[in-house]
């Protein structure tokens, strides 16, 4: 991959404002992309960030002028770029462009990239091509593609009704009971399709950090930090509610509260809407992350279902769901993707599919979780800043360990009969996440965690 581009992941595209990612580099990309996928006629979305209009306007010139039809969607959420896209695969849409960091800081941006059908551009099937073009573009890009002679046509759209239709379909509000909810946005963009489905939901709600806002005046919305839950929780208690729901900055996450305040663990959400989907698609396939799975996996295989193990994600899972036909698949860091949902991810779905599993059970979110964390105890995901190549890190976790179960799937994964971890580099931060997991033993789990910390912590 060309070392100018430093803003290329795996499955993405982020990086440091301007310094790793800028106009110029975002411009360049989306002229690649357009390219080597041979488009004509792309969707364009952008989150809240305060650099994204700036960006947006320079990837919106660059293809028009490069022959490149652009409906631009505006602000929104990356599901929303998702289901442009393939809902307008029969109307001539070649893929879409989502201008996004998801969770990163506020001075970071990005671009997340999809194909025909919104299937996913990763390191895999194009996107290093992609890089190695872009970065071999030299002062101003070339003004008409190869396979494309016309000047491209600019269209704006911001009706959302189309989205909002299939939400509510697939939610079915008719199973659901009313409910009084917390909802943090986060100041994101989560904030304006909540009051738009609000009218077709039998809730209340109590709205929180709603309006879209790019500085963040309540810090980055990435409610997987915990410092970032404490709002939400509050609410909860204080307005006696019977869940709390936050998410990320582009939506394409939500993370739950139960009616005590208390943050659900995104690993056991994975498990509730595995069994969901199985009540409706029996003997169906689901897919898991590697990062924590003998809770998911118990559960789909109790179900009559079929447990996949793949690499984390989006990218690879939604490339995986089509090979394998999963009607869903759900990653411990609260992204879930739908079959019905165009093999995407979601983050309004997952919240109304449990309160829809809150009006069929009859009980409340504690009461569904709570055995399953019993079962299967978590340590959460721990990140730490090392000072040398994770490799490194690796390899000693990989000989202090060696009488386990290995799996590399991604990072590595050692599994012992009473507990197992998952150590893997960030994609898209300079860190090592830990996830460690046993069954039934709150204690072991302390310790292993500790003990885990604290070589990998001997490299910081």
């Amino acid at each position: 991959m060309h070392t100018e581009l430093r803003c290329i992941t795996p499955y993405d595209v982020r990086g440091q404002v301007p310094d790793t990612f800028n106009e110029d580099i975002a411009a360049r990309i989306a002229l690649a992309f357009a390219e080597l996928k041979r488009s004509e006629h792309l969707i364009l979305g952008q989150d809240v960030r305060l650099s994204s209009p700036s960006i947006a306007a320079a990837v919106c010139t660059a293809l028009l002028a490069h022959g490149c039809d652009v409906t631009d969607i505006g602000l929104c959420g990356t599901e929303e770029m998702y289901h442009a896209v393939f809902n307008g695969t029969g109307q001539g849409i070649d893929g879409g462009i989502m201008l996004t960091a998801s969770h990163n800081p506020a001075s970071y941006n990005g671009m997340k990239l999809v194909g025909k059908g919104a299937s996913p551009i990763s390191a895999d099937n194009g996107l290093i091509e992609i890089a190695d073009m872009a970065a071999r573009m030299q002062g101003d890009a070339p003004t008409q593609n190869s396979h494309l002679t016309k000047e491209g046509h600019y269209s704006l759209r911001r009706d959302k009704d189309a989205y909002i239709s299939d939400i509510i379909k697939i939610a079915a509000p008719e199973r659901m009971r009313p409910l009084k909810l917390v909802v943090n946005s986060g100041n994101g963009c989560a904030g304006p399709v909540l009051d738009l489905l609000a009218p077709h939901l039998p809730f209340t709600f109590i709205r929180l950090q709603h309006e879209p806002d790019g500085h963040f005046p309540n810090g980055v919305p990435n409610p997987l930090l915990p410092d970032r839950r404490a709002a939400t929780a509050k609410a909860v208690n204080q307005h006696r509610a019977d869940m709390g729901i936050a998410w990320d900055g582009d939506f394409d996450r939500c993370f739950l509260f139960d009616e005590n305040g208390s943050f659900i663990e995104g690993y056991y959400i994975v498990g509730l809407l595995a069994e969901a989907m199985l009540h409706l698609h029996p003997g169906a396939t689901i897919l898991h992350d590697p990062r924590l799975v003998w809770n998911t996996q118990d559960i789909v295989q109790k179900a009559g279902g079929k447990p996949i193990m793949v690499r984390t994600g989006h990218s690879f899972i939604k490339e995986a769901m089509r090979h394998h036909n999963a009607v869903y698949g759900g990653e411990m860091s609260a992204h879930h993707y739908f079959r019905d949902f165009g093999y995407c991810d979601s983050g309004m779905l997952p919240w109304l599919l449990v309160c829809r599993l809150l009006a069929e059970k009859g009980q409340p979110l504690s009461a569904l979780c709570a055995e399953r964390v019993r079962a299967y105890p978590v340590s959460g995901e721990i990140n730490t800043s090392i000072t040398v190549a994770p490799a490194v890190v690796l390899e000693a976790l990989k000989t202090r360990y060696a009488d386990g179960e290995l799996d590399e799937t991604d990072g590595i994964s050692v599994s012992y009969p009473r507990y197992r971890f998952n150590v893997r580099p960030s994609n898209t931060e300079p860190l090592l996440r830990l996830n460690v997991e046993t069954r039934a033993d709150a204690r072991l789990l302390k310790d292993k965690t500790e003990e885990l910390l604290g070589l990998i912590r001997s490299f910081a």
